[in-house]
This record gives C-alpha cells, structure tokens and sequence, in this order.
C-alpha cells in the first residue's frame, strides 16, 4: 500500500481535512463542524474519529499513514503545546500527544498562519522561495513567516503576529487585541472599510461607494472603475500596509510577499499599493523582495499541515 498523510485546518466554524499521497498531492478533503462547547474538548477527538472513518472507508491502515499535521489558530509551540486558542476555548495543553493518545498516529502542529504559509511555499504562491511572509488579509491581519525553508515560530508558537504590529498613535478605536492602532485596523477587510467610512465622511467629492454597501470588495471594484474617492481610500490602505511590511521586510529580509486571504481577490491593483509604498519605507537591502498573490486558497492550510507531516523538521 502506497503511504499517505493526513493534513489539518482547524477553524472556528468547521475543520478542514484532506487525504494526501506522499509527494503533496490532494486525494481527497471534507469538512467536519468544530464543537467548541466545553472548551473544545470535543474537537481532537471528532477529528480522529473523521480520520478513522476515512482510513477504513478507503482501506488504509494505520501503518500506512506517515502522520499527521494538524494547523489550529493560536500559539502553538515546537513542542506541539497550545498556550490558549481563544476562538476554539483551548487553555493550555499538546496537541500531538493527545492526537497520538486518539488515534495512535504521529501528530505534529503548528500555528493556522504558519502552516498555510508553509504550503503556500511548498505548493502555492511562494513555490520556489524558502524565505518568505505570506500575509492574509481576511476578517483580520494574519502573518505565516518562512526561515530558509522552515517556520518562525518564537519562543510559545505566536511570531508572525503582522496584523498588531502599531502604526498609528492617533488611534482611538480598540483592536481586538486590546491595543489601539494596529495594522490590522486599516488593512484587513473590515479595516478597509473602516477607512472608507472616514473618508466618505470627511470628503463631499461623488463616488460609487455612497449608492450602495461599502466593504473591501466594493473598494477595489470602484478603484478599477476609476473613482477618485475610492483610490484614495487604496492610496491610505496601501500606506498604512507598506509601511507595516516594510517594518517587518528591514528585519526579515524575506525574498518574497505572499498576499492571500478574501482581500486578494481583487487581485494584482491590490499589489501595486502594497508595493510602491513598501519600497518608499523600507530599508535598501529588502527593497528588492517580490509580492505575489497567494494561490492555495482555502487548502493552504490542510496542504502545509501535510507538508508538516511528511518532514516534521520543517517546524
């Protein structure tokens, strides 16, 4: 029997897994709902009972699977240790022990954001790049940052936390994190729209964005239709986003910038903001790191958490 491995997503809503051969390739990927009652204590557990279900259903026994990867948002340390993932009701506890304790397969895991990032350089938008930031522009501002290959993780698995890093002082809005003027609050989609709003309010000139729902699709779509408002709105969310990644690029000195997330469909116009304004602050020696649109989608997950499985080092 040819080798598999098993990779997963755990997200808020559902849990995403997918059956793969040894070499990356996607057999198969089905969803299960994520019970987050009572802590989360139900999540591990339905995960490796939708595995088994699986193995037997396609006659794969337990020796055959090489592992499994498992991506879950929160900080989670080499070791396999989550310090708290607040969106799932985790405290404090290792994931791959208690995966292995289920099903009896080895585990390994890492931060969601870190895990996409690696198959984004495996198999997607980085492919070619072994020091790269792959950045996802979603409900918020999240970050996967790639080492010469392997994963940043930090000391309790949170390095890559590019939506809070500060970039306004004036900032009298709360982020999420508690903090006031975080990236994340002009960069992500309901930061763009946070944006738009201040600026339909502040300026009187016409714009399509006043006939109807403002959001960060409505944004770009008027941007490439040409109004004027609108593209001002990019100019402030191109610079508030460079300048946050041109921080992050003097440090890292990364080769590339994978954008993903629901923001970067509306595709390359995304780009040339994020890039010029970049350029215009960071420091020489990284000016030159390419920006690409991610391409996985919403198997960049499931598809690092593989790549995680078949070389555990990479964590």
């Amino acid at each position: 029997m040819e080798k598999r491995v098993i990779g997963v997503d755990i997200g808020g809503t559902t849990v995403k897994l997918g059956l793969f051969d040894a070499t990356g390739d996607i057999l198969e990927k089905w969803e299960i709902p994520t019970r987050k009652e009572n802590s989360g204590e139900k999540i591990l557990p339905d995960i490796a009972d939708a595995i088994r279900a699986k193995l037997a259903e396609k006659g794969i026994e337990k020796e055959d699977v090489i592992g499994i990867g498992v991506g879950a948002p929160g900080p989670i340390d080499v070791d396999g240790v989550v310090h708290a993932a607040v969106n799932l009701g985790w405290g404090t506890f290792n994931i791959n022990e208690t995966m292995r304790s289920l099903i009896e397969i080895p585990t390994v895991s890492g931060n969601d954001a870190n895990v996409a990032a690696l198959g984004e350089m495996w198999k997607g938008g980085g492919k070619g790049y072994r020091d790269l930031v792959v950045v996802t522009l979603g409900t918020g501002v999240g970050g996967g940052i790639i080492v010469n290959g392997k994963m940043l993780m930090g000391c309790l698995g949170a390095a890559g936390e590019i939506g809070h890093i500060h970039i306004d002082d004036h900032e009298t809005d709360v982020c999420g994190c508690g903090n006031s003027g975080c990236l994340e609050q002009y960069a992500s989609a309901t930061g763009i729209t946070r944006l738009a709003n201040r600026m339909l309010e502040k300026t009187s000139e016409p714009s399509v964005l006043r006939d109807g729902e403002v959001s960060a699709k409505t944004v770009f779509d008027a941007v490439k239709a040409g109004d004027a408002v609108a593209i001002k709105i990019a100019e402030q969310f191109g610079d508030y986003l460079g300048k946050g990644l041109a921080a992050v690029g003097s440090v890292l000195n990364p080769k590339a910038f994978v954008i993903g997330g629901g923001v970067s469909k509306a595709g390359t116009v995304l780009l040339d903001y994020i890039e010029k304004n970049y350029r215009k602050y960071v420091f020489h020696g990284s000016r030159e790191a390419k920006f690409v649109l991610a391409t996985l989608g919403n198997d960049a997950g499931i598809v690092g958490a593989a790549k995680l499985a078949l070389d555990p080092k990479e964590a």
